[in-house]
């Protein structure tokens, strides 16, 4: 592989990310310095942390970042589910949003377990 912009797993993010800004963009407008910002900033560190460990130059560092891209994944279920809780997403919109996530962390660990192995 070439360029990590080939990779499912950054193309799945960037989805997953898109999705992130078009449901908050109908939170409430006081949820702009919270919820939506939280959510949004989760998203988009999914695939730039994938990205930004592409390009570090080694596996430790490359793993090390798709380590802190599942962490932000967990922050964006944690916003969604709260989120849901407080009435701004639909539970449809938080199941698709967590089917997504769990899509994503599953590629992120096989890639994470893939790059240990070497």
């Amino acid at each position: 592989m070439k360029d990590y912009k080939e990779l499912g797993v950054w193309q799945k993010g960037l989805v997953l990310t898109t999705e992130a800004y078009r449901v908050t963009s109908r939170f409430p407008d006081d949820e702009k310095f919270g919820l939506t910002s939280q959510i949004r900033r989760a998203a988009v560190l999914i695939p730039a942390n994938i990205a930004e460990g592409w390009g570090r130059g080694t596996t430790k560092e490359y793993v090390q970042f798709l380590l802190v891209s599942r962490g932000s994944l967990m922050e964006l279920e944690t916003h969604a589910i709260i989120a849901r809780q407080l009435g701004h997403l639909s539970e449809p919109q938080l199941t698709t949003f967590q089917r997504m996530i769990e899509e994503i962390g599953r590629m992120l660990n096989g890639l994470v377990q893939s790059l240990r192995g070497k």
